[in-house]
């Protein structure tokens, strides 16, 4: 989700949009139709996580691991980044194709673990220095030296309402859906 804002004429039909930094991933993960044995651990951790008030880490389950090469030990490359661009660096030197477009990284650990998608193909410089284009856009600079993790990259994420339904149809299987919102 991006935060726009869109004004059109009523007289002209002409627009005037206006892009704001607020961005966070919205998700809605439909679980295979299960037995009751699988449902319950399903429907425990909903209820444990109390609505909107509990947290938890989730990843894109078919990137688990980036397209890319990878190489290297990459870094966040200094303090006071915030926007759609990340300086990193601790890359091999002079790789191309360290990450490509749509892989993922992480930043962050426990309450403050983030999930990025890159947005181009990455290439280290000779220094092993490497921009990225990522989105959601960072609200908060990440520390110095963070390190990013690009393997089972994940993000700290909350449900999108209080309510934790599930259904269990005439076969008694049940049926759940969790929609969940990332914590910005």
């Amino acid at each position: 989700m991006s935060v726009v804002s869109v004004s059109e004429s009523p007289f002209t039909l002409q627009n005037q949009v206006q892009g704001f930094p607020g961005q966070r991933w919205q998700v809605e993960i439909t679980l295979p139709s299960m037995v009751r044995a699988d449902a319950e651990q399903w429907i425990a951790f909903l209820l444990s996580l109390n609505g909107k008030f509990g947290t938890f880490l989730f990843g894109d389950p078919a990137g688990k691991q980036p397209r890319g090469s990878a190489l290297g030990t990459p870094v966040v490359d200094g303090p006071g980044q915030i926007g759609n661009s990340l300086e990193t660096t601790g890359w091999d030197i002079n790789e191309t194709g360290v990450l490509l477009k749509g892989d993922y990284i992480e930043l962050g650990t426990l309450l403050f673990t983030r999930l990025y998608k890159v947005l181009n193909d990455v290439d280290a410089d000779g220094s092993g220095n490497a921009d990225i284009d990522i989105w959601p856009s960072l609200q908060v600079s990440p520390p110095a030296s963070d390190p990013l993790v690009l393997s089972q990259a994940t993000g700290l994420f909350r449900l999108s309402s209080n309510e934790m339904p599930y259904n269990i149809n005439d076969a008694v299987h049940y049926g759940i859906v969790i929609a969940a919102m990332s914590v910005v």
